[in-house]
């Protein structure tokens, strides 16, 4: 079924690749293109396609009753959601914003677009997120924002970091672009915090193409962002706030409408991928399969593994492997951020359960394209990597120093 005979046959040493076409770790889902054309058709047939048409308004309806909050603010990307919304956030005459290192490559680079300097914080080594245990000893009078960030698989204590910002008065605010469909503590992510910025890129589990929004119970954020998001104009001429061009149009607002009309089939594919993986790594030493809090409700969007002690390769020689045979898996936010380089400053001090966890784990093909068949022989494959170890592994020292 995987056409591996030996050692030698495998891609990364000559052989042919397990699939043709290469298996991704992204969401990529399409709806019914008939669906996005019948919603494409009002903003066409209205002959507005931006500046808040009737798609942008029926989504942020939507979506702001689908979250649970009274308010929905969609921008043209995750990225300037969050930019935009940290600017209105942060505590004026204060500089820094507390955030996780083990996170999105490029969540640093948005705090300093907003302006503020990153300052790391550790993360719990089960939730693998931010805690109010590990934000607190980073807190001090330059404090501006703190940004929490829902991990990939389940989410960070948001309840408890919602009191430590009632206490120290340091606002709260959320990048929860991997949980849009995910409950915590019975209740569900969107309404947490002052805010939350998700994103409809087309790797996320709500596909815009492209696109982001923020989700919040409070009208004075909700009106400055609309502002902000829209050059700062408030009726014809009249400027308001440090605003740019940062709306979502009509036709991705169109994309994502018709993917929300389809979530739930989209979340019972991915329930049964990750049934999949849950059978097929059971019984595979030295992989952990890294499970979905059940008693919530949850999108099974990623699939994340840990290799353990006793798996026989390292994770870099176990990615390109796999990557020579078409299945993409990638390393979980690898390097984290305190270890790379910037333009601007950054703040950190010892983070060790960061740097243990950032060498352990990797990210399998989920999502859209990936059948539970695709799935079945990714870890035959993985089996077969541990059953010729030895060999494999003296292989790939000699050929892949």
């Amino acid at each position: 079924m995987i056409g591996k005979l030996s050692s030698a046959d495998f891609a990364v040493l000559g052989g042919k690749p397990l699939f043709e076409r290469p298996r991704s770790t992204s969401s990529l889902y399409r709806p019914d293109i008939e669906k996005f054309l019948e919603y494409s058709k009002v903003f066409y047939e209205a002959r507005q396609f931006t500046n808040r048409g009737p798609l942008v308004q029926e989504l942020e309806r939507r979506l702001a009753e689908f979250h649970g909050t009274r308010h929905c603010v969609s921008f043209c990307s995750g990225f300037w959601a969050l930019v935009l919304t940290i600017r209105c956030l942060a505590l004026p005459g204060r500089t820094e914003i507390v955030m996780p290192s083990l996170t999105y490559r490029r969540m640093a680079d948005v705090a300093a677009w907003a302006g503020l300097t990153p300052h790391f914080c550790d993360v719990d080594a089960q939730s693998m997120a931010l805690s109010p245990e590990t934000v607190r000893p980073h807190l001090n009078d330059k404090t501006a924002l703190i940004m929490a960030v829902h991990p990939i698989v389940n989410c960070c204590d948001a309840s408890g970091l919602e009191a430590l910002s009632a206490e120290t008065g340091v606002p709260l605010m959320f990048d929860a672009v991997e949980s849009v469909y995910e409950y915590l503590d019975g209740r569900k992510v969107g309404s947490f915090g002052i805010a939350e910025c998700f994103s409809m890129h087309a790797s996320k589990l709500l596909n815009g193409f492209e696109g982001g929004y923020v989700t919040t119970n409070d009208p004075e954020l909700a009106n400055r962002l609309m502002l902000m998001r829209g050059f700062g104009f408030s009726g014809q001429d009249n400027v308001e706030e440090l605003g740019l061009n940062a709306k979502l149009n009509e036709v991705h607002a169109a994309m994502a409408l018709a993917a929300l009309d389809e979530l739930e089939v989209l979340v019972g594919d991915n329930r049964a991928r990750y049934r999949s993986y849950q059978v097929g790594l059971k019984e595979i030493s030295g992989i952990r399969l890294v499970e979905f809090d059940e008693a919530e409700q949850s999108g099974y969007k990623i699939i994340l593994v840990e290799l353990l002690d006793d798996w026989p390769l390292s994770r870099e020689q176990t990615l390109k492997l796999l990557n020579a045979e078409n299945i993409l898996a990638r390393a979980y936010y690898a390097p984290p951020l305190h270890r790379k380089r910037t333009e601007y400053e950054t703040i950190s001090g010892t983070l060790p359960v960061t740097e243990s966890l950032a060498e352990r784990f990797m990210l399998l093909p989920c999502g859209h394209l990936v059948s539970e068949d695709d799935i079945n022989r990714i870890s035959l494959l993985l089996r077969f990597v541990q059953e010729n170890a030895t060999d494999l592994r003296g292989r790939l020292d000699r050929e892949l120093p």
